[in-house]
């Protein structure tokens, strides 16, 4: 690929990266964004609901991801498809290297590649993700409508997809680890309440069995749960592998910087779930986005200054 050096390039395209496309723009500087699905918006587009976004309530998450990316577009943001697995610099360049074997120059880089869904690690989990095993409820749930499924989880993100489920599925399992639930209390008085609703805690999945597809859940103390759908939701792993070594991590793999999203590389930015943060929500990775780019901004000043 032959490009001219970028001011900005900023790695994912879900509400963290355009948020700092559109910033970035406005500040009249050069930028490209990198993102591994075609048209992406991130995680968001996964999303039936979005109910705590200022100003747009109950809106589709789907929805509210293309009205950012429609933002980013008439703003003349430019994107490029492709994974970026590499990173090096010389001087004051950023090299970013993508999977295809291309690489892209830029004096500032943005990451805001997000996090993925977390396995279970169990034996089956691998044989049937997209044959009864998903990590997205809105995304698959229409597949086992009139059928029975569990969710796998403790946090609002099982408690939901439970709820979710329960309008969709004859039967729904709630299987947790633990006694007590990390999510929402409401939601899980919701549950108990939903009559085709079973919840199991205490309790660790142990194999995810079947035949073509699905069939059943393993437990660890014996029991089995006649299941055609197990919906993994056991948190995020922030996408992060290929910067170790290149920027500061946490112990959990999330790039260690502050509200304005520098890292301890400099030129190099970190925005939305992969940043280390209490909250990560749209409206957070909305405002790293933002942080992101003035910071660069800022930084690509000094540079011209030296």
């Amino acid at each position: 690929m032959s490009r001219n050096l970028l001011d900005v390039l900023i790695i994912g395209s879900g509400p963290a990266g355009l948020s700092a496309a559109v910033y970035a723009k406005r500040a009249n500087l050069s930028i490209l964004v990198a993102e591994k699905d075609y048209m992406g918006t991130g995680q968001i587009a996964e999303t039936d609901q979005v109910d705590n976004y200022l100003g747009l309530p109950k809106i589709n998450g789907y929805d509210l991801g293309e009205a950012f990316r429609n933002h980013a577009e008439e703003l003349g943001v430019e994107f490029f498809d492709g994974m970026a697995d590499g990173f090096s610099k010389e001087e004051d360049v950023w090299s970013v290297h993508f999977a295809d074997g291309q690489t892209i120059r830029a004096r500032a880089v943005i990451y805001s590649a997000g996090a993925a869904h977390r396995r279970l690690g169990i034996d089956g989990e691998e044989d049937y993700i997209g044959k009864g095993v998903s990590y997205c409820a809105v995304c698959d749930g229409a597949f086992y409508r009139g059928k029975d499924a569990a969710v796998i989880g403790g946090g609002d993100t099982a408690l939901g997809d439970a709820l979710y489920l329960s309008d969709l599925c004859d039967k729904v399992y709630l299987v947790h680890r633990r006694e007590e639930f990390r999510g929402s209390p409401s939601n899980v008085q919701r549950l108990k309440e939903k009559d085709n609703v079973e919840i199991i805690t205490s309790a660790v999945p142990a194999r995810i069995s079947g035949e073509q597809t699905v069939t059943a859940l393993e437990l660890k103390d014996g029991r089995s749960l006649p299941v055609s759908g197990t919906f993994v939701a056991v948190g995020m792993q922030p996408q992060t592998e290929s910067l170790r070594g290149i920027v500061e991590l946490d112990d959990t793999g999330y790039i260690a910087a502050g509200e304005d999203c520098v890292t301890s590389a400099a030129g190099f930015f970190a925005a939305g779930d992969v940043r280390t943060k209490a909250l990560r929500q749209i409206v957070t990775a909305v405002s790293d986005g933002a942080n992101a780019a003035v910071s660069a901004a800022e930084y690509l000043k000094r540079l011209k200054h030296e």
